[in-house]
């Protein structure tokens, strides 16, 4: 009988908790092996004090992603997570001073855009008209496999194919819209969300910024780590059943296909179906035995091209900020920042980013304190800075900038608890390879076909979910690879 099969999922991640709880929904015998002490991955809470922090994610865009996930669960996300929308996406800082607050309100919007970038307008309105078509047949194609050379004939994606701008970059198909280079950066920012920069972010990614105007972004209420920790207790509610601390050496595989694995301690579970959903690189290096991997995988997955890391602060004050909810501010020269960290460059004039989120959830902090999540792009380990000595005074040089371009001009003297993750800190302790917090780079290379697939091709019953499988990394992507392993899984054969 195909249900009652038993799954074994590695990691908690939201790929692997997505597969999950439809898995279990359907009466497979699910059990996750989480190697830390929590569920989410870097979706998941950290503080002390009465201070909560996100890990990674700090918001939530096409909710409608989630809510069809929690509903193949057979539940509604409504009962486990309040969404809030914000009628602020974010406040964009320039170093010349200006301040541009992205309204949803797209009357309210384009008054900004006429306050700042006369003559952009009717660009903006073009921009929604055909981002929307390319979106309404673009994103269908990221729901389903890629599995086969052959899965390029697939209708829905020819149909989008022409729509999709695959050879211009990101900045290139905004520049046929905006003729403010400032607005360009304001529509292109999001391929950071890629940890890539825009001038090399293939076209297909306009949909990003489109996406945030088009249905907005949400705070959950208690942080975007609530949705992780509802899946898992979705998963729960089907039956599935969820191990913390306890890490997963190695997959299990036997004559060419995978049949359980080995937990650290040498314990050996067996199933007839895994999913890996830990980081893709590490996992196929570190629990992938060599044998059972192409022989070229070692060297191919040492060349790709990775994402950039981060650097974080994240930091308890005594008071509240008035400042947005979502706050981005720009180096003096963006294209100069953004090609430094793609050539592996320290950077001093960096972009950084500061999520305030007290301002919409009093209850992330003590009363009358705040949270404050502070992003920084940097490189990925395959740069040649030692982080171990940079690591404190890059610290000092991000609360210098703060101090100069926000409001926060006295947050040295508002620190009550902190906390600092680096690129080396990523790896070594989130067990992410390079420390390339976004996985392997969106380039055209590596999506669809091209980057690894959901079915693992050289080990039968090993499917793969997350960031570095197709669709790609992002929270509504992440999801939908756990909702293409399920399925794959579903569809096939006793």
């Amino acid at each position: 009988m195909k249900k009652n099969k038993k799954v074994i999922i590695v990691g908690a991640g939201p790929g692997g908790l997505a597969s999950g709880m439809i898995l279990a929904s359907r009466g497979y015998d699910v059990s996750i092996y989480e190697k830390q002490a929590y569920v989410g991955g870097r979706t998941s809470p950290h503080g002390t004090g009465g201070f909560v922090f996100e890990l990674g994610p700090t918001f939530v865009m096409l909710p409608q992603v989630f809510e069809e996930v929690f509903a193949l669960a057979g539940k509604k996300m409504s009962d486990y997570v309040d969404l809030k929308r914000l009628e602020t996406m974010y406040r964009l800082h320039f170093s010349d001073g200006r301040d541009f607050r992205v309204y949803f309100n797209k009357k309210k919007l384009r008054k900004e855009i006429t306050r700042l970038f006369p003559g952009d307008e009717a660009g903006y309105d073009r921009y929604l008209e055909e981002q929307k078509n390319k979106f309404d047949k673009m994103y269908p194609c990221l729901k389903i496999p890629y599995l086969k050379p052959w899965s390029y004939l697939n209708p829905k994606l020819l149909r989008a194919l022409p729509s999709m701008q695959v050879f211009k970059t990101l900045y290139q198909v905004l520049a046929k819209y905006f003729t403010h280079q400032d607005l360009r950066i304001s529509m292109a920012f999001q391929a950071k969300y890629l940890g890539m920069s825009p001038w090399a972010c293939p076209g297909p990614f306009s949909i990003l910024s489109y996406m945030e105007h088009a249905f907005g972004i949400f705070h959950p209420m208690g942080g975007v780590h609530k949705i992780t920790e509802a899946m898992a207790q979705v998963l729960e509610e089907n039956g599935g059943k969820i191990f913390l601390k306890t890490g997963v050496k190695k997959l299990l595989v036997e004559s060419g296909k995978a049949v359980g694995v080995q937990l650290e301690d040498g314990t050996e579970q067996r199933a007839e179906i895994v999913i890996m959903n830990a980081d893709f690189a590490k996992a196929m290096i570190e629990m992938v035995p060599e044998k059972a991997r192409p022989s070229w995988s070692n060297r191919k997955l040492a060349k790709s091209p990775y994402s950039c890391s981060t650097f974080m602060l994240y930091l308890g004050l005594k008071k509240v900020y008035p400042i947005e909810h979502h706050n981005i501010f720009f180096a003096t020269d963006y294209k100069k920042n953004v090609d430094e960290i793609s050539a592996g460059k320290f950077s001093k004039d960096f972009s950084f980013y500061i999520q305030n989120a007290s301002v919409t959830d009093p209850n992330l902090a003590p009363e009358g304190k705040s949270t404050i999540y502070v992003l920084v792009p940097v490189p990925n380990l395959t740069s040649e800075i030692d982080w171990e000595k940079e690591k404190m005074s890059f610290r000092d040089l991000i609360l210098d900038k703060i101090e100069k371009e926000t409001e926060m001009k006295d947050i040295r003297e508002q620190i009550e608890v902190e906390k600092i993750i680096t690129p080396l800190d990523w790896q070594n302790d989130k067990y992410i390879y390079k420390g390339a917090v976004f996985n392997l780079a969106h380039t055209v290379g590596q999506m669809l076909y091209f980057r690894p697939h959901n079915k693992f091709e050289n080990i039968d019953g090993l499917y793969i979910v997350g960031g570095g499988t197709h669709p790609g990394s992002g929270l509504p992507t992440i999801l939908e690879s756990g909702r293409i392993a399920a399925d794959l899984i579903e569809q096939t054969k006793d």
